[in-house]
């Protein structure tokens, strides 16, 4: 019996150190995950900004910019006028929108567009519960903007 009770507790020790690497390991993934989705972010905010060369280049993708940014935000435009371009604060966790904003330079300018989603961050920028959803929505998004305005300008 003394035999069985000691195996028993061995090998409930083993699982628990297993469990605890389990945990490490996991927390670590969970760590380096966050870490390349915010580089993944980062890049893609540096990806979301495109110079138009004249007034009518520039105010038709400023155009643009509003079409799209109307398209992509789950809230609507409450904002727009010659150098910004805002949709409402999300209203639900998982809501992502969108904003630009329009700095003449010459004859020129550059577009930026913006984005921020509720319930993607927790206390001291932690992930928040819908970071994950937030992250795909936000990335994708702004990966696209530039293409899409690319596309849309040549087309005219």
């Amino acid at each position: 019996m003394k035999t069985t009770l000691a195996a028993a507790l061995a090998v409930l020790a083993a699982l628990t150190l297993t469990a605890c690497a389990s945990s490490a390991d996991k927390e670590a993934q969970r760590d380096n995950d966050f870490a390349r989705s915010e580089r993944l972010l980062e890049a893609a905010q540096t990806d979301a900004t495109a110079t138009c060369r004249d007034q009518a280049q520039c105010d038709q993708a400023w155009q643009l910019t509003k079409d799209y940014v109307a398209q992509h935000s789950e809230e609507p435009v409450v904002r727009s006028d010659a150098v910004a371009i805002e949709s409402d604060v999300p209203g639900r966790s998982g809501h992502a929108v969108y904003s630009a904003n329009r700095a003449a330079h010459g004859a020129g300018a550059t577009i930026t567009l913006y984005a921020q989603c509720r319930g993607m961050y927790g206390p001291d920028r932690t992930m928040g519960s819908d970071y994950d959803e937030c992250v795909k929505k936000i990335v994708a998004t702004q990966n696209g903007f530039v293409p899409f305005l690319d596309q849309h300008l040549s087309a005219h």
